[in-house]
């Protein structure tokens, strides 16, 4: 994947900003840049790159972040140097302009782990030609561009199962490293309790450990990726606001972002609500979601849930909103807050992480923008969240205690059968 990579970035600087030049296919994650999307990116461009035949277009694997804020991500850094993998040879999305290949008929763009464009992103959506994306589907059908979705635990899991379908001999220890990190860090360790790994999420990790004798111990990687993404000390609050966002656009702006620490600890930070106001004024944000996460020994998670907002009618109704949500409940209770533009809430549904409270915002802003249709089918469910599936809740799994003795071979014979079905 180095020479890979290095070509890349070769091909960037030299042709990219060129009026004419070859066609470049941009695999592009989404704007959080965490591990799975990052992940995700880098190793479904190298697909793209090793089965491209005759295909002129160049995979190129972006990560939506600029370059600067990679340090940020101390989880993805500490991946990179595990695999042996240079962050400098890694492309930004402040290192490519898109639109301008756009213009010039030169892109192909293929999302993985998001499956729509941000509004300022919208003159991109002509050059979408594919979707691989674990969260819920919103993109209109389109049979110039295939999709593939499925509420898995990790988007790196249906790139794996691309991969082990279509080129298993692409999969390389460096490959297979960051692929088995990405699915082990978004299934948390693969655990039953934290309610994200599904039956296809524990058959790659299977097929990954089964076909890659040398990957390190399950629970041992995880507990290095966890630590490091874990670790905010010497972060300012903007940096920590920034580590893992994700916006909302509408007649009220919102971000999500998510904390690795307390609620209570982050609100004895010193000038908390000057700092917060501020962020949200350099962004144009109405509103600022925060979900607070961290562990206990046995790995299962404890969730808070903050709402910062100036406006106090605004932030009072997405409050009310997320109080109200049924599908999934939050089982909200508020906490006493310090900061008079703060609520705080326990979340005592520990099992919705942002992938599930993102739609709720989602239809907050559409029905406050008056769209009739979300607010039918609101009557009929009370939201339009898809239910959290039922395979993600079971109390144990079959691989908890390692993978079965089968050939990496076999499981991708099996996981061919399955497709065919």
């Amino acid at each position: 994947m180095d020479d890979f990579l290095l070509t890349c970035s070769e091909a960037v600087k030299a042709d990219a900003s060129l009026p004419s030049g070859r066609l470049f296919h941009v695999v592009l994650g989404n704007e959080a840049c965490d591990l799975d999307s990052m992940v995700s990116a880098l190793a479904y461009a190298y697909f793209l790159h090793k089965t491209a035949g005759g295909d002129a277009a160049l995979g190129v694997p972006l990560l939506n972040i600029r370059r600067s804020e990679l340090p940020l991500r101390a989880d993805n850094l500490f991946l990179l140097r595990r695999a042996a993998l240079s962050p400098d040879s890694l492309l930004f999305r402040d290192q490519l302009d898109l639109a301008a290949l756009r213009r010039s008929g030169r892109l192909r763009l293929t999302l993985v782990d998001h499956n729509v464009l941000p509004s300022g992103d919208a003159d991109l959506e002509g050059a979408v030609v594919e979707v691989i994306d674990h969260h819920a589907l919103e993109r209109e059908p389109s049979p110039s561009c295939p999709v593939t979705a499925e509420t898995v635990g990790s988007c790196a899991t249906l790139v794996t199962e691309r991969i082990l379908r279509e080129a298993p001999h692409v999969l390389d220890p460096q490959l297979a490293q960051l692929l088995y990190a990405a699915i082990l860090m978004d299934c948390v360790n693969m655990a039953p309790a934290a309610g994200k790994v599904t039956p296809k999420d524990s058959r790659c990790v299977a097929a990954l450990e089964a076909g890659f004798p040398s990957l390190p111990p399950r629970a041992h990687l995880f507990r290095e990726l966890q630590d490091a993404k874990l670790d905010v000390s010497g972060l300012s609050t903007e940096q920590m606001l920034m580590k893992d966002m994700k916006t909302l656009g509408g007649s009220v702006s919102i971000a999500v972002s998510v904390l690795y620490l307390s609620t209570e600890v982050f609100m004895r930070r010193s000038e908390l609500e000057a700092e917060l106001s501020a962020f949200c004024a350099q962004r144009a944000l109405d509103l600022l979601v925060l979900m607070s996460i961290r562990f206990t020994e046995a790995e299962e998670p404890i969730r808070e849930l903050a709402v910062f907002g100036l406006a106090a009618e605004a932030r009072e109704q997405v409050g009310s909103f997320l109080e109200r949500a049924a599908n999934p409940a939050l089982d909200l209770r508020p906490m006493s807050s310090p900061h008079p533009h703060l609520l705080v809430y326990h979340q005592g549904n520990a099992l919705a992480s942002r992938k599930k409270v993102l739609p709720i915002l989602k239809d907050f802003v559409r029905r406050r923008d008056g769209d009739e249709e979300a607010e039918e089918d609101e009557e009929e469910d009370g939201t339009w969240v898809p239910p959290t599936p039922a395979n993600s809740l079971a109390e144990g799994c079959p691989l908890d205690g390692g993978p079965p003795a089968f050939s990496a071979v076999a499981l991708h014979e099996q996981l061919t059968r399955t497709d065919a079905r």
